[in-house]
């Protein structure tokens, strides 16, 4: 379908969607796109050459150029009330079902994913705008299996998580290119849900993922500012949250958040992208090899530092600072496992309640009732604890870079479990569903991304086995193999056949195996998508 000589859409028109896709709408993403899109280009190629210097032995470092806006005092404007207290939030894909149930599940707030947990097919992403349109108007219902769901009295904020900067949404095309998906994204659903939220009393409340740096903040603080402006809405309207998610981008916190003080509404420490985008800087470094993803927890040195000045950055600045995701999966057929996920659940909010964090992320909804738990009683029922400055802390570049004290070790389970996890979860997205279930985590592409740049790492760097084994090609092959031939036993020969297994294979050889790491699987893997 053609809107004018200018824009074309190529992805299908299905019942319900010319609501989301009007012309109007549509012209706005352009507008967004035609403005913005070019300095977005920009700000990718000026990752490719960090990477590059970073491969050539460059270290990350703290900004001389703004070293001012670090040593002045400033704080970012206050908070809208509904947003004071966020002791737990609630993460997920925006298909109907999700949407309802963690808009009612008790929590302060609901974080809609487009970006990890949701594979971007063409029907998911207008599907999951139309979904929070209903939501934010308080009509979407949803019958499935003989049940009725629908929105409770009490909801959570809604917030929303358009994809990264990196990805392309190629069904709608610009001046001959495809639209930025976090420009489609953020459009459609400013376009549709902003004026009814502002009229009813909230806002627009979005999460920024994978920002590498503040000019890459600057751009969203601009794109916020047009879209204002274009509705008739006040400035400072839009609040957004950062994803601190990236290494580069922890050493330009306080400088994000100047760029965003109007618009900001705090930093959230997205430990597992975190922990993948560390690997990814490194990569071509064999002093930085990671044992199992199992052993990089929150209390390693590198990953302790960033939690650490996380919290204290954040709250200098007056900005909430919400912890990582809790992705163990509570089992309602077995108590035993489901005591032994929520005391590990409980003892992480503890620690990151103690950091000084106001709130936390989890991914089931069994989980919330711990997590608020914690953190009513760290805070002795108060919203948050911006007060808690944290003067205590003192964080060099050379901490935050310390992965090579990482204790643990490289087993065989490790790998296998790298290998299971990697190629199930590829599976899962060719499937269109970005967030699923593997063993008692919740793993989405940010786990996903960390488990097959480790199998990249470790064959990259002839890496052994706590046997002594070398870790190479042909052993990932060999227990590839094994591994599948497990997976295909345990779900039978139906399902096996639709995760489409020759092309899961080709994308993890691809991602896992190649002689140059793969920036983003969800970048080499999206042309399998309808």
């Amino acid at each position: 379908m053609t809107i004018d000589t200018r824009l074309e859409l190529h992805g299908s028109i299905e019942a319900g969607f010319e609501g989301i896709l009007s012309p109007e709408a549509l012209e706005f993403v352009a507008e967004l796109e035609r403005e913005f899109g070019p300095r977005r280009r920009e700000l990718l190629e000026a990752r490719v050459q960090r990477r590059k210097r970073l491969a050539a032995g460059e270290m990350l470092d703290f900004l001389p150029e703004t070293s001012a806006i670090r040593q002045r005092e400033w704080r970012i404007a206050p908070v809208p009330d509904e947003l004071r207290q966020r002791w737990v939030e609630i993460t997920g894909p925006t298909d109907r079902k999700m949407v309802i149930n963690a808009l009612s599940s008790g929590a302060d707030g609901f974080m809609a994913d487009f970006e990890d947990a949701n594979a971007p097919s063409w029907r998911n992403m207008v599907c999951g705008q139309l979904n929070l349109r209903d939501a934010v108007q308080g009509t979407i219902t949803h019958d499935s299996n003989g049940r009725h769901y629908e929105l409770g009295e009490q909801i959570a904020t809604l917030h929303v998580r358009p994809r990264g900067w990196h990805l392309p949404e190629r069904h709608l095309i610009v001046d001959s290119r495809p639209v930025t998906a976090a420009l489609f994204d953020f459009g459609l659903y400013f376009f549709h849900c902003a004026r009814r939220l502002v009229a009813d009393g909230s806002a627009p409340y979005m999460y920024l993922p994978k920002l590498e740096s503040h000019l890459e903040a600057r751009l969203w603080n601009e794109i916020f500012c047009f879209a204002e402006d274009a509705a008739g809405l006040e400035r400072a309207t839009i609040r957004a949250t950062v994803l601190i998610e990236t290494l580069p981008a922890v050493f330009e916190m306080d400088e994000i958040l100047y760029e965003l003080r109007d618009h900001s509404a705090g930093l959230n420490a997205g430990r597992w992208d975190y922990i993948f985008s560390a690997i990814k800087c490194f990569a071509d470094r064999a002093e930085m090899v990671l044992p199992d993803r199992g052993e990089v927890t929150m209390t390693v040195p590198f990953m302790h530092a960033y939690t650490e000045l996380l919290a204290a950055t954040a709250h200098k600045r007056g900005a909430p600072a919400i912890g990582g995701m809790a992705a163990l999966i509570p089992s309602r057929e077995n108590p035993e496992h489901t005591a032994e996920a929520l005391e590990a659940v409980r003892a992480d909010k503890q620690r990151e309640a103690g950091q000084g964090y106001d709130g936390t992320w989890v991914a089931h909804p069994d989980l919330v009732a711990t997590a608020r738990e914690v953190f009513e009683r760290a805070l002795h029922g108060a919203p948050n604890q911006l007060e808690r400055l944290r003067e205590d802390v003192q964080v060099s570049a050379s901490d935050l870079q310390d992965l090579a004290s990482t204790p643990g070790r490289i087993t065989e389970q490790g790998l296998r479990t790298n290998i299971s996890v990697g190629f199930q979860y590829v599976s899962f997205w060719l499937a269109g569903r970005g967030a699923a279930a593997i063993g008692s985590l919740m793993e989405d592409a940010a786990t996903a991304e960390i488990s097959r740049t480790q199998i990249w790492q470790w064959v990259r760097h002839q890496a052994r086995l706590d046997d002594g084994r070398p870790i190479t090609w042909e052993l990932v092959r060999q227990l590839l193999d094994e591994e599948a031939a497990k997976i295909r036993q345990r779900v039978g020969e139906e399902t096996w056949q639709a995760g489409r297994p020759a092309q899961t294979r080709e994308i993890f050889d691809r991602v896992a195996l190649s002689a140059d790491l793969i920036e983003f699987l969800t970048l080499a893997a999206y042309d399998y998508l309808d």
